[in-house]
């Protein structure tokens, strides 16, 4: 696990150029948690180290690309989760969004019984990211209750927990679904997995408790959370991203994981990918920097709904960000967000705020809330 959580932690502190990310995958690279410049973010942080990740993702890539072709380079984000087991010869791509799986292998030998243990390890892999290394073929010990427990049922609709429904499921895939194709001059054995209709739900539900207490101990929406939670990871345990983010609520150690242990939790040093990727610490601190955005970065907001709107805008786009989109002057902005109506507030996050993506985020969240309270 020590050599699992040095891998992500030198993947959470070094920077990774775009040209290079882009051109092997189509990675989101843009930051999920781009904070303020005021969060200890400082000048050059993703720059510092390109040399030492550079090396460590062509290390990662040059294998998996030895054995899958230029092509066919996978790699985990924030939505889908992409693991290589039995020396890269096989793989599993868990798309959390379009709830689609897809087990494979490019064995050559016995390729039938590759897939079926790689369709086995998928379906129980367990539910704690701390056992995964995401960027080896490193064997995972499948023990605990998997994290894709209910989410994929079998060829009589029942849920995955055990290892003989798993067996019995991977010998019926590769009977009566298994496929073949083309992957640079070698043939790949693969199956799709479809996962339930309401998967999200089913994710999102576990956590319920965690985000109670959270929305409790820092007065934030309980809607809100589920909706950050569902923009950023689509509620993937396994989150991880370029911007390095971690978890369920992407959040950026550095940064705000930085800010929330000094200003809210009052304790030194910042938290580790492994703090993060337990969903109780993850939520807790994702929550409390919107109690940070709340009372401290933009506690001038006046209206209840254009606070909203300006927190949500910020968790992805930093406060900056957000009085930048009304006037470089911070009194100004500020004067001139107060001056507005919140749907007039909405509407110049949503359209002039200078980060295009952060005027999707805002729009995305608002629409993950309401779906969520019509529940």
């Amino acid at each position: 696990m020590k050599k699992t959580l040095c891998t992500l932690l030198v993947l959470s502190l070094t920077g990774c150029s775009r040209e290079f990310i882009e051109k092997i995958y189509d990675v989101d690279y843009e930051p999920t948690n781009r904070f303020a410049k005021h969060l200890a973010q400082l000048p050059g942080q993703f720059k510092k180290d390109t040399a030492a990740l550079n090396q460590l993702i062509n290390a990662f890539s040059g294998k998996v690309k030895n054995k899958w072709g230029k092509r066919e380079f996978k790699i985990a984000g924030k939505r889908n989760y992409v693991k290589y087991i039995d020396n890269y010869l096989s793989r599993a791509d868990v798309n959390f969004e379009s709830g689609k799986i897809v087990v494979e292998t490019v064995a050559t030998t016995e390729p039938k019984e590759h897939l079926r243990q790689a369709i086995i390890t998928t379906l129980l892999t367990p539910d704690d990211p701390a056992q995964v290394d995401l960027f080896s073929s490193k064997k995972i010990k499948l023990d605990g209750q998997p994290f894709l427990y209910k989410q994929v049922v079998d060829q009589d609709h029942k849920a995955i927990q055990w290892s003989w429904r798993a067996k019995r499921y991977a010998d019926y895939l590769i009977a009566n679904h298994l496929k073949v194709k083309t992957v640079d001059f070698k043939k790949s054995y693969y199956v799709d997995i479809p996962m339930v209709d309401n998967q999200v739900e089913i994710r999102s539900y576990q956590y319920a408790n965690i985000v109670r207490k959270a929305s409790q101990r820092y007065g934030i929406a309980e809607d809100l959370i589920y909706a950050i939670i569902k923009t950023e990871s689509s509620f993937n345990p396994y989150a991880v991203s370029w911007a390095n983010a971690y978890g369920l609520m992407q959040i950026v150690p550095k940064t705000a994981g930085k800010d929330v242990f000094k200003l809210v939790k009052k304790r030194s040093g910042q938290p580790s990918p492994q703090y993060l990727y337990n969903p109780t610490n993850n939520i807790d601190t994702g929550t409390a920097y919107f109690y940070l955005l709340k009372n401290r970065y933009l506690k001038q907001v006046q209206n209840p709904t254009s606070l909203q709107y300006s927190m949500i805008s910020a968790y992805n786009g930093g406060t900056g960000g957000v009085l930048n989109t009304f006037s470089r002057n911070r009194t100004r902005a500020m004067r001139d967000i107060n001056q507005l109506k919140p749907n007039q507030v909405y509407w110049a996050l949503t359209k002039k705020h200078p980060n295009q993506e952060s005027r999707r985020y805002l729009e995305k969240v608002t629409k993950y809330k309401k779906e969520f309270n019509q529940h």
